[in-house]
Formats: C-alpha cells, structure tokens, sequence
C-alpha cells in the first residue's frame, strides 16, 4: 500500500493499518483529516493494492472537497489506477459534477482515455449523464474521439440506450 511494489507481507502492520485508515477517509470524503496527514508527510499520491490513488478514491465515492484538498497539497488529477482508469473518468462514470469540475480545475485532462480509448467524454454519454457531457464539451472534451474499437460517444449512447446524450453529440460532432 505504498508508491513502490513490496509485498504487504514486507511492510509493517501498523503501517498497513494506518494506510488502510487514510484510504478510508478517502472513500468518505474526510478533507480534514486527508489534509493533516499530507501535512504530516503522507505522500498526496498514496495508492492502495489496486493502484487506486487518495484522489481516484475521493473522486469515485463523490467528495468534491477531498478532492480539492488532495490536489491543492500535490496530488496528481490525472493518476491512473492499475486499470488504467482516471479520476475523471470514475467521477464521470458515478456522475459527480462537482468532483467533474474540481478535478478539471486542477488540471484533469479531460482527453486522458483509459488503455482501450474509452474516454470520461464516453463513459458519461453512455449513461446518459447530458450535463456531465455538456461540462466535459465545454472544457474541450472532443465528441469525434474514437476508442479502440472505433466508437466514438454518440455510438457508445446509441448502443446502451441513452438517446438523449447520442442526440447531442450527434450535433456536437456535426458543428
């Protein structure tokens, strides 16, 4: 549970323990506590077993705040996990607005595609998330972008049935 690849076996158990506890607060947002242990010298980049970051984590669950804290004492916005996955795309993904913006602006790259291509842009038009589309058009997201499979945002709408994110960027791609 640290920047480097040791064995959880290699590390100390109160060591794992306390990591376990600053993920916790990650995942229920806890700003306050997330800063003081930054400012005590925990890194702002700490990942868990899976690659999640303190930002991925805050950002998935929705807390906008903690977000803003981690990125404001260092962390990096656009962190992949070990899936490949952004911040962005998670909060995108769970359709947290407010996370959406926070992140964008810290610097989150709002083209930064997962490994298969699959952009935050594609992730929210499949769930039909229209103001999260309209956010991520509007800090330049681009509606033409195309995953690894060839399908772009409006394809990914149309094949899981989210109409009204397919209509619109359908007409954002034509402009």
């Amino acid at each position: 549970m640290t920047d480097d690849k040791r064995s959880p076996d290699d590390i100390d158990p109160d060591l794992l323990e306390v990591a376990r506890e600053i993920f916790d607060a990650a995942r229920r947002g806890e700003a306050n506590m997330l800063a003081a242990v930054i400012e005590k010298g925990a890194p702002p980049n700490l990942r868990n077993e899976k690659g999640d970051s303190l930002v991925m984590l805050a950002a998935y669950h929705g807390h906008a705040d903690a977000v803003r804290v981690l990125l404001e004492r260092g962390a990096d916005a656009n962190l992949r996990n070990d899936n490949g996955q952004t911040p962005l795309a998670g909060a995108a993904f769970k359709g947290f607005t407010d996370v959406v913006k926070t992140l964008l602006a810290h610097g989150a790259d709002v083209e930064g595609a997962s490994p298969d291509g699959r952009t935050a842009l594609m992730v929210a038009a499949m769930f039909n998330r229209t103001e999260m589309v309209e956010l991520l058009l509007a800090h330049g997201a681009n509606p033409n972008a195309r995953d690894a499979n060839g399908v772009s945002a409006a394809d990914a709408a149309s094949r899981m049935g989210a109409p009204e994110t397919a209509a619109l960027l359908a007409k954002k791609a034509g402009a």
